[in-house]
């Protein structure tokens, strides 16, 4: 098996580097300039079909939210089932390799709805998620939930489950619980800015 330039450390030394750089962009003048960028994407968005048929097509928009909401109770029941499953809460009869696959599988899926669905509904409400703090706070951990599945839980859980320390599998599921309530959480907060 070839090995990276970096060596055995080589998961180690890019998260550390992702998280470096996160914070340089955080609490630097870049976060600022970025978001000084994107208000003309944002005030395209609305002028957009999209944003057209999600402000004036009432109708459209219930039923786009209701798909969105629908996709998140499957997408919250499938991280619940999982983690549940890692955390050794329920399904001890059944294998944990079959629990994470099945779910993952579903996840996936609903994430594309909740992807396009959302990008539906932020068209006709653009600029005012754009001065919306909490709006960014939901993409940043949203991004930062699907990071953690794709490129920490997913590998991490690629073989032999049962191989892994028990702790570790437990630490990931809490993490995991952890960042998708804070994306539920500020979602929800959303609605009531």
């Amino acid at each position: 098996m070839p090995t990276s330039f970096l060596g055995p450390y080589t998961k180690t030394i890019l998260s550390v580097t992702l998280i470096a750089l996160t914070l340089a962009f955080a609490f630097t003048g870049m976060r600022v300039d970025v978001w000084n960028n994107l208000l003309p994407f944002f005030e395209w968005m609305e002028t957009t079909p999209l944003g057209y048929v999600g402000k004036t097509w009432g109708a459209v928009w219930a039923a786009v939210e209701a798909v969105h909401l629908l996709a998140l109770a499957v997408l919250g029941g499938c991280i619940i089932v999982s983690d549940g499953k890692l955390l050794g809460l329920w399904f001890t009869d059944v294998p944990a390799r079959t629990v994470v696959d099945t779910t993952h599988k579903v996840f996936v899926r609903v994430l594309i709805i909740l992807l396009l669905t959302g990008v539906f509904m932020a068209s006709a409400v653009a600029m005012k998620l754009y001065y919306m703090p909490v709006y960014w706070y939901k993409m940043l951990a949203l991004v930062g939930g699907m990071l953690y599945v794709f490129f920490i839980r997913k590998p991490l859980l690629a073989g032999d489950i049962d191989a892994i320390n028990p702790w570790i599998v437990k630490m990931v599921a809490i993490s995991s619980l952890l960042i998708w309530f804070t994306v539920a959480a500020t979602g929800r907060w959303i609605g009531f800015s």
